[in-house]
């Protein structure tokens, strides 16, 4: 049987053939005797995709697809000849994959974001709505320029987030090594020194060191029971329906991260909404679509009771905002205020970037609290250990 193939070698170099082989594993062993790596292998003739080894295509690649897609559109390029420049450009085999795709897609006549609504875990639902409302439209290279504008200020975003939480990160992890160093190897080697010398230290001392001992005999399996349990709590909290909606409550409420996390959502909320309808979406298909995405439980609900309870029945944007008291108050008077004045997407783009501002400076705020909290903590527990040696060898030294 003919099989088609697509494989990188060390370089990074694609090389796109035919094999004749017995099976897709016959064509994966010839590969690997080549020192070639799959991208791709399926059946000459079929319709279906093959087996594919497509990575995940991150940010920063999709800033670049649609920055270089609206830049070619501008100049009178074609769809076609501008993924076809593309692909001969673009190294990495999983966005070369993906390319020739979307090529394979055009040349069959076929929607253009039918290619990008494969693999939803990639591109969103809001990504996906862009495109397609765009080339019903025909207006690519707006939408393309809007789609890499947007996803620059999202990657911008999480880098300050990312930023501006790293000393606290070195901080809790200084900590928690400090803590195991001191607990595996300090203490016990010092509560063995005062058990063979048939001194008995302090009660707070002996608590300490049962403390220490304890981890230092059970680190293994303590080790493993933390790591499994922060796991589940990762997926649990990640990719169940009942474990989201327990972290945004959660999230919600804490008194130092809350005003950060709804402020955040807010700001998904006003991008996500006027990129919508900017793209000519019809304001209630615009508002589900940004319910899905939006991220906060009570917005989500919000937004679909505003689309399907209130638009749906006639009421205006800024009255079905006003019925839903979880917004800010100053969100439901901007909105209002625009509808009337007929530039609603503009407007919730001033309030994006209001917020994007405030959730920079809220992170840093709130930094700014931890990092002397956690450093307290940090210089509290060597205090801890440091004072449960030093007073049994100060009662010690003073009975001689």
């Amino acid at each position: 049987m003919l099989y088609h193939y697509l494989a990188s070698d060390k370089d990074g170099k694609i090389i796109e053939a035919e094999i004749d082989a017995d099976s897709v594993s016959q064509v994966l062993q010839y590969l690997s005797g080549k020192e070639l790596r799959p991208v791709s292998v399926s059946p000459v003739g079929e319709t279906k995709k093959g087996v594919r080894f497509l990575s995940a295509i991150n940010l920063t690649d999709k800033v670049f697809i649609t920055k270089y897609l609206s830049l070619m559109l501008q100049v009178g390029t074609d769809l076609l000849s501008a993924i076809n420049i593309l692909i001969a450009d673009f190294e990495k085999p999983a966005v070369k994959n993906f390319l020739l795709e979307v090529r394979e897609n055009l040349t069959k006549g076929q929607p253009f974001y039918e290619a990008f609504e494969r693999y939803p875990k990639i591109f969103s639902t809001v990504f996906i709505n862009l495109i397609k409302a765009a080339e019903a439209s025909g207006n690519l290279q707006q939408t393309f320029e809007d789609l890499s504008t947007s996803l620059t200020r999202e990657a911008e975003l999480r880098s300050r987030i990312r930023g501006a939480l790293i000393y606290p990160a070195i901080i809790l992890t200084a900590s928690l090594a400090i803590f195991i160093f001191l607990s595996t190897y300090a203490i016990p080697k010092i509560a063995d020194v005062f058990s063979q010398s048939g001194i008995s230290p302090p009660l707070f001392s002996r608590v300490v060191f049962a403390v220490g001992l304890f981890f230092n005999a059970n680190i293994i399996l303590i080790g493993i029971v933390f790591i499994s349990v922060l796991s589940g709590a990762f997926f649990f909290f990640s990719r169940t329906t009942i474990g989201r909606r327990m972290g945004d409550r959660m999230f919600s409420h804490l008194p130092l991260i809350k005003g950060v996390y709804r402020d955040l959502a807010i700001q998904r909320f006003a991008y996500t909404l006027s990129s919508l309808i900017k793209a000519g979406l019809p304001i209630i298909n615009a508002i589900k679509i940004t319910a899905d995405v939006v991220g906060f439980e009570e917005f989500k609900v919000s937004l679909l009771r505003i689309a399907d309870e209130g638009l749906a029945r006639g009421l205006t944007i800024g009255d079905a905002f006003r019925r839903e008291m979880v917004f800010p108050r100053v969100v439901t008077n901007l909105v209002t205020i625009s509808e009337k004045a007929g530039h609603l997407d503009s407007v919730l783009i001033t309030l994006s970037d209001f917020y994007a501002s405030r959730v920079d400076t809220e992170i840093k705020t709130l930094v700014a609290f931890l990092e002397p909290l956690l450093l307290l903590m940090m210089g509290g527990m060597v205090a801890v250990i440091a004072l449960s040696i030093i007073v049994p060898i100060y009662q010690l030294t003073t009975q001689f």
